[in-house]
Parts: structure tokens; sequence; C-alpha cells
């Protein structure tokens, strides 16, 4: 199985942009190491979003990184939730 968009980091790039939308489904054909690869890259590129501080005054600028994080966030969620349910 291949990532969507190539590898792990290009699908967390998809991910924070809105062109891959997750689900639990999303998870079903990859393996426990496509997992902890995705679950890395989703942590990597989240930490990169955040140590990118727009100006203050770039309101939609602030409003597009904080959707970036909250799509990361969201995908994590449903990760975990996925892992927990199958016990990988």
């Amino acid at each position: 199985m291949t990532f969507p968009g190539g590898s792990a980091w290009a699908m967390a790039r998809d991910i924070a942009e809105g062109f891959a939308m997750v689900t639990e489904r999303t998870f079903k054909q990859m393996t426990r190491a496509e997992l902890d690869q995705l679950t890395f890259e989703i942590d990597r590129h989240t930490r990169e979003l955040r140590g990118d501080q727009p100006s203050l005054d770039d309101l939609p600028a602030i409003q597009a990184r904080n959707r970036r994080i909250q799509r990361l966030n969201t995908s994590l969620v449903v990760l975990r939730s996925f892992r927990m349910k199958q016990k990988i």
C-alpha cells in the first residue's frame, strides 16, 4: 500500500491543506508501520506549522494556519481512535 500523495509526508501535507479528507476507512488498508510513519509525519508537520508564526496583523494568514493545525489534529484523533478499535 502506498500513501495517497506518494509518501507519509505528502499525505500529512495534503491533510493540512484540505486536499485529503481523513476517515477511519482511510487507514483500513495501512499496516502498523505505515500508521506509525503517518503519525510521525503529522506530528512533525504540526510542529512546523506551530513554529511558523505569521504577523499578528495578518488575520487571514493566522486563520489559514489555525485551519491547517486543526485539520492535522483532527486526523490524529481519528487515527488514534482507529488504532484503539483495531488494537494496532
